[in-house]
C-alpha cells in the first residue's frame, strides 16, 4: 500500500465525518490531553480515523490530539500517523468551518519535521475539499459522494499576498510581534481569521498572505500542537511554495520532544515569513 491509500482513506472518512457533524454538537464529559473539552464530533472523528487508518497494512501507528498515547498496529507498518481529527471543532456550535489534519511520518512518534513523507487536510466548508502534499507536489481535491475530483494538481500559494490572520489576544502579544502586524497592515493586507487552522491556512494558500498563532509573553510555547498541526500544515504550505517558521526557523527543522508539545506556528508567503523572523530576532519571553 502507498501514501495514496492513506489519502483515499482520509478522504472517505472526511465525507463520513462531514455527514455526521449535525448530530454530534454536544460536549462529552471528558477532555483531551491538552485539557480541552471534547465534542461528540471530536470523539467520533478520532475513533473513525484511528480504526480505518490502523486497518491499513502500511500504517504502523496512530496518534491524535484526542488521545494521550500512540496506538500501535498489531501488524506493524512503515508509516506513523499524527492527526487532528476535527480542527476548530468549537466552530461546530456556531456552524463555521472546521477541518481534519493528517501527517504521515516514516519514524515513530514523536517524530521530527524531516520525517514527514506526506500530509493532508480536509476542509469542511460550504463544500468539502482536501489538500494533499507528497513527493514535492500539492494537490487540491473536491470530496463529494465518496469520490475525489482533482481541482488543482499543482497547487501553489498565490504570489500576491492578500490576507493575514493571527490567533491569541492582542494585549498578550509580544511588542515585537504587534509591531510586525502593524507593519504588514500598512501593506493593506486584509484580516481573515476563522478560528480553525485548516480554514485559515486554506485562505492563505488561495489568496496569499500569512497565518499564525504566536507566542505570548506568559506562554512562549504558543497554542498549536507541533506534531498534529504545525508540522503537517508546514509540510503542505512549503510543498506549495510557501514557508513556515516558529519565529526563528522552519517548523520542518524542529523536533518535538513530547507528543503533545506546543509551538508558535506561522505559515504563508516566504517574504512575509522572512519579515516576521527579522522582526522577532531579538524577542525573548
Amino acid at each position: 500500500m502507498t501514501v495514496e491509500t492513506i489519502f483515499e482513506t482520509v478522504a472517505t472518512v472526511g465525507g463520513e465525518v462531514q455527514s455526521a457533524l449535525g448530530e454530534r454538537r454536544s460536549y462529552e464529559e471528558g477532555h483531551n490531553p491538552s485539557g480541552e473539552r471534547q465534542l461528540a464530533a471530536d470523539v467520533y472523528a478520532d475513533d473513525l480515523l484511528g480504526e480505518r487508518l490502523l486497518a491499513l497494512d502500511s500504517v504502523g501507528a496512530y496518534a491524535s490530539e484526542e488521545r494521550e498515547t500512540v496506538i500501535e498496529s498489531d501488524d506493524g507498518g512503515a508509516y506513523h500517523i499524527a492527526c487532528d481529527p476535527l480542527d476548530g471543532s468549537s466552530n461546530l456550535t456556531s456552524n463555521n468551518a472546521m477541518g481534519t489534519i493528517v501527517g504521515v511520518y516514516d519514524q515513530p512518534l514523536p517524530a521530527p519535521g524531516d520525517a514527514l513523507v506526506a500530509a493532508a487536510y480536509v476542509l469542511y466548508g460550504p463544500i468539502t475539499t482536501m489538500v494533499t502534499a507528497s513527493d514535492g507536489e500539492a494537490t487540491e481535491l473536491l470530496i463529494e459522494d465518496g469520490s475525489r475530483t482533482v481541482l488543482a494538481d499543482d497547487l501553489t500559494i498565490s504570489g500576491d499576498p492578500v490576507t493575514y490572520g493571527f490567533g491569541g489576544r492582542i494585549p498578550d502579544w509580544p511588542s515585537a510581534f504587534a509591531d510586525y502586524v502593524a507593519d504588514i497592515e500598512d501593506d493593506r493586507l486584509k484580516l481573515r481569521y476563522a478560528g480553525a487552522m485548516v480554514a485559515d491556512v486554506n485562505q492563505v494558500l488561495t489568496y496569499g498572505g500569512i497565518f499564525g498563532y504566536p507566542m505570548v509573553e506568559d506562554r512562549p510555547e504558543g497554542k498549536l500542537r507541533l506534531q498534529f498541526e504545525g508540522l503537517p500544515m508546514a509540510y503542505i504550505v512549503e510543498t506549495a511554495g510557501g514557508a513556515s517558521t516558529d519565529g526563528s526557523r522552519s517548523l520542518l527543522e524542529t523536533t518535538p520532544s513530547r507528543l503533545h508539545e506546543r509551538s508558535p506556528v506561522f505559515l504563508g508567503n516566504s517574504s512575509l515569513v522572512t519579515r516576521l523572523e527579522d522582526a522577532m530576532v531579538d524577542w525573548s519571553p
